[in-house]
């Protein structure tokens, strides 16, 4: 997804996921079994729901549910894979522990549920959600931040 559709992703460098700790939510995605998208759109879907015309419609939730509280989601579809918040409980190298903090519309579909223990690898994490960036960057050393305004030049580079 990242290759055909780089504007709308910005996978985080690992300067970013180095500093990831106990506490924090990121996002990662799970992909579905399957594909298919509304019945009346059989190719793309534009729905706020699938983020945008994309050919693989990714179901996308805006916050954990534990910092924002959320209505129930009626969706319609089934996507190519559901983007959903993760409370992180421990790290350990490049690995983390964490609690899926999103009712998910796709369980039926992968098993995985709001409250489930997942354990992931730090090349899974698609963001840090917003509340965190200013503790981020604080803990980062001069040359984590040197790191970091290079991958921001070259963001701005490909714009």
């Amino acid at each position: 997804m990242h290759a055909e559709n780089p504007e709308n992703f910005h996978i985080p460098p690992d300067v970013i996921k180095r500093h990831v700790n106990p506490s924090q939510y990121i996002e990662l995605r799970i992909d579905s079994p399957r594909f298919s998208v509304h019945d009346d759109a059989t190719e793309k879907c534009s729905c706020p729901s699938c983020n945008g015309e994309l050919t693989k419609p990714i179901l996308k939730h805006d916050h954990p549910a534990s910092l924002v509280p959320l209505p129930k989601q009626d969706i319609p579809s089934r996507g190519w894979g559901e983007d959903f918040w993760v409370q992180v409980t421990e790290k350990s190298g490049d690995f983390f522990r964490g609690v899926v903090d999103n009712p998910l519309v796709e369980t039926r579909l992968h098993g995985l549920k709001q409250g489930d223990e997942i354990i992931f690898n730090e090349d899974h994490i698609l963001t840090v959600h917003d509340i965190h960036r200013q503790e981020l960057v604080s803990g980062m050393d001069m040359a984590d931040l040197k790191e970091l305004a290079q991958w921001v030049g070259q963001i701005h580079h490909r714009g």
